[in-house]
């Protein structure tokens, strides 16, 4: 479908423009960093891994780590499986003898022969090859326990940490017998059920397998829960097209029946007299929009076709179906939205390539958004959106993914780049600065020198805000704790 052709935004639109808020908005600036020359104590400098002496990373002084699960060579859980690679989304939770438990997402596109892992009713289609495992490690790093928690799924992208006890995984993507091939152009004909879902996954055993499918088939991303409402919000990245901000408002509240039902209702956000509003435009300084959210109607698609036959219904219809429902109510566009996280009563964000030119034109190649990134605020009680930052340029901020927060209330964000990837901290008052720089080499340039490449994901904080755990995704993956003087950084 093509995308209409809107006016950009002014300034004018912004909704109580620049006004100061307070609660949980209260301090947050959006515009350029104002300390990227960093002190001395902040300053990056070559650690050597615990693991093996290695260097893959560049952390401040007084900070160490350990990585594990590095698939650079095969490794293999407690329960039989090989390990697959994609290392992406991760949720830290307490686990058993003081250990802390990790569910950790694995972004594996395209049919395969046969899941990761046991066949059981953990596996939802097993000719797909994405899933969650379950790690239980030390805060330095030693694996005492992992085995497959759900598998069969697609393109397992990033998720959320849920208040009952649960890490809810994300599908990015609609591939299916149903739809046509994605930008691999890989067939989906040997696929035996629809994708595009999320799934839940409880901390201390393994999925049910079953989709969530009333909280939309599309390219998920990422997810986060409000207790105090009951509701799932959901982040869509969809790379060509206009990305949506939904939230789930399920049956019962999960806080109360200790699970996500598949009773509810979706929604996308508007902005409040401003149909269809270009977030993924640049935005001015202090920005605040009053929203409204838009019903989904059909929030789970099923298109005709043939099992064994190529489906008629192409794959760019398929991830524009629900979105669409929306814009035609007036829900607002955004840019590629990806990790997000829930803090004192609000929900952040990030927009990957936003903050640049409004899109005017029909899908793009390139991805739909020409900035380096935005990082939005949502609060659910005054209904109030506000851009927290905006990036400036790639060589302060470049390319913001997967996010999570610490106990002083730091954002950390992973940055997907083609360049050199950063683990950022961004404060409350818009201060951004480097925390770690990926040093994990992926191969040779050129001119013979080594090329770092890969993006940070899954960045999560132990239960008791000790380490950093975070992945580098990689072809293959691998796995990392972080630990040593957060405070005296400000994360």
């Amino acid at each position: 479908m093509a995308v209409e052709r809107r006016t950009v935004l002014k300034g004018a639109a912004v909704a109580a423009g620049t006004a100061a808020l307070g609660g949980p908005f209260q301090g947050l600036v959006a515009g350029p960093a104002g300390a990227l020359g960093a002190p001395a104590f902040r300053a990056l400098r070559p650690i050597a891994d615990q693991r093996d002496g290695k260097v893959r990373l560049h952390l401040p002084e007084g900070f160490s780590y350990r990585s594990f699960h590095d698939t650079e060579t095969p490794v293999t859980l407690d329960d039989g499986t090989v390990l697959p690679g994609r290392h992406d989304g991760m949720g830290a939770f307490e686990g058993p003898g003081g250990t802390v438990t990790l569910i950790r997402n694995h972004e594996v596109n395209n049919p395969v022969a046969a899941q990761f892992g046991p066949l059981g009713d953990h596996t939802y289609d097993p000719r797909a090859g994405g899933g969650c495992t379950h790690v239980d490690v030390s805060e330095e790093g030693q694996v005492a326990h992992s085995y497959t928690a759900l598998n069969g799924t697609m393109m397992n992208c990033s998720g959320g940490q849920m208040p009952w006890g649960a890490w809810v995984t994300c599908e990015e993507t609609v591939n299916g017998p149903d739809v046509g091939p994605d930008f691999t152009g890989t067939s989906n004909v040997p696929l035996t059920k629809p994708h595009g879902y999320i799934f839940e996954v409880p901390v201390d055993g393994r999925s049910n397998g079953e989709p969530i499918t009333r909280a939309g088939r599309f390219p998920h991303e990422a997810v986060s829960f409000d207790p105090r409402e009951g509701r799932l919000y959901l982040t869509e990245d969809n790379f060509a097209f206009p990305s949506g901000f939904y939230r789930y408002t399920p049956g019962t509240n999960p806080m109360e029946s200790g699970s996500l039902d598949n009773e509810g209702t979706l929604q996308m956000l508007a902005v409040k007299g401003r149909p269809n509003a270009h977030l993924e435009a640049h935005q001015p300084k202090g920005a605040v929009y009053s929203v409204e959210w838009v019903d989904i109607d059909d929030p789970d698609p099923e298109f005709p076709y043939t099992p064994g036959q190529a489906a008629p219904t192409p794959n760019d219809t398929a991830l524009q179906y629900v979105g669409k429902q929306g814009r035609d109510r007036g829900a607002a566009g955004f840019s590629r939205l990806e990790g997000q996280v829930y803090d004192n009563g609000v929900v952040y964000f990030t927009s990957t390539q936003g903050g640049g030119p409004a899109e005017t034109g029909d899908e793009l190649i390139n991805g739909y958004g020409n900035g380096f990134g935005q990082v939005w605020a949502y609060d659910p009680r005054s209904e109030k959106l506000r851009l927290v930052y905006q990036s400036p340029g790639k060589e302060t901020f470049d390319l913001p993914d997967n996010i999570t927060v610490s106990e002083r209330g730091t954002l950390v964000v992973c940055e997907d780049s083609t360049g050199d990837n950063y683990l950022r901290g961004l404060s409350r008052g818009g201060q951004l600065w480097d925390i770690a720089l990926n040093r994990l080499t992926v191969g040779g340039s050129p001119t013979g020198a080594p090329r770092f490449g890969d993006e940070f994901a899954g960045s999560t904080f132990s239960p008791d805000g000790s380490t950093l755990f975070v992945n580098i995704q990689a072809s293959r993956g691998m796995s990392f704790a972080i630990w040593g003087p957060w405070e005296r950084i400000g994360v």
